[in-house]
């Protein structure tokens, strides 16, 4: 992974905005659609900054101004002056989902977020929104937070009553509350790897790493495959898996 994705709450706070032009432009629209103001470089209170300047060396001197005060920058089309660049953005407030290319190709960026665009219903976010309003609801009904994880993951499973690819998922979460199982069965599944590569994983494979709660694996299972079981699940090499595996969905990984 080149970089760390994550979310920058800006409002209410200022943004320093150097240059003029569509590029600036567009950087103002950003800063302003994330709740920001954007500002001249001398402001006081700014932690990060923008810079949208045609000159090579007049971009290079901007950056060097704002890096010596302590900013994170972003200077357009020159990724290599950047500390930070900008993804191309699919947003279902208040679902935001971030595309970056580490400034590769803001092209291929902007082709997967057209892909997305027309995946992603209308309705994702009054889904989260409801998912956000029931987390009383949710901790009441299922005391124990791993219970409570698997069953909110078969809700959102695809397929499932809360299917987030669906439109009208928000509308069946009331009914989902009321009739949600309190845990799902136990249980392990192998899967037998065809090849290091991990996009030879078949789709079910990869959801299934998803949602694992452990991964039991062989020593020389490749990194490459372990990374895309979820990040807090148990990863266990061994040469065999346990008789009884633990709560949950366990991975038999070879």
């Amino acid at each position: 992974m080149h970089s760390l994705p994550i979310f920058l709450d800006l409002s209410g706070h200022t943004v320093v905005l150097i240059g003029d032009g569509p590029a600036a432009a567009a950087k103002r629209r950003l800063i302003e659609r994330a709740g920001a103001a954007a500002v001249g470089e001398d402001d006081p209170g700014a932690r990060i900054g923008f810079i949208a300047v045609e000159d090579e060396a007049e971009a290079e001197a901007a950056a060097a101004r704002l890096r010596a005060r302590g900013l994170l920058i972003n200077v357009a089309d020159r990724p290599a002056l950047c500390d930070f660049t900008l993804p191309a953005i699919v947003d279902r407030d208040p679902v935001l989902i971030a595309i970056g290319t580490g400034g590769r190709s803001a092209g291929l960026a902007k082709a997967l977020r057209q892909r997305l665009e027309v995946l992603l219903p209308g309705g994702l976010g009054a889904l989260a929104n409801g998912l956000f309003a029931a987390r009383d609801t949710l901790r009441a009904r299922f005391a124990d937070a791993d219970g409570r994880r698997r069953a909110i993951d078969a809700g959102l499973a695809e397929g499932g009553p809360l299917d987030p690819l669906r439109e009208g998922s928000a509308a069946a979460l009331p009914a989902w509350l009321d009739a949600a199982e309190a845990d799902a069965p136990d249980r392990l599944v192998p899967i037998r790897l065809r090849s290091p590569d991990p996009d030879d994983l078949t789709l079910a494979e990869a959801r299934l790493l998803g949602q694992a709660d452990r991964v039991f694996h062989r020593p020389g299972v490749p990194a490459g495959i372990l990374v895309r079981a979820r990040a807090d699940a148990e990863r266990i090499a061994c040469t065999a898996p346990p008789a009884v595996p633990g709560p949950g969905l366990s991975i038999d990984l070879e």
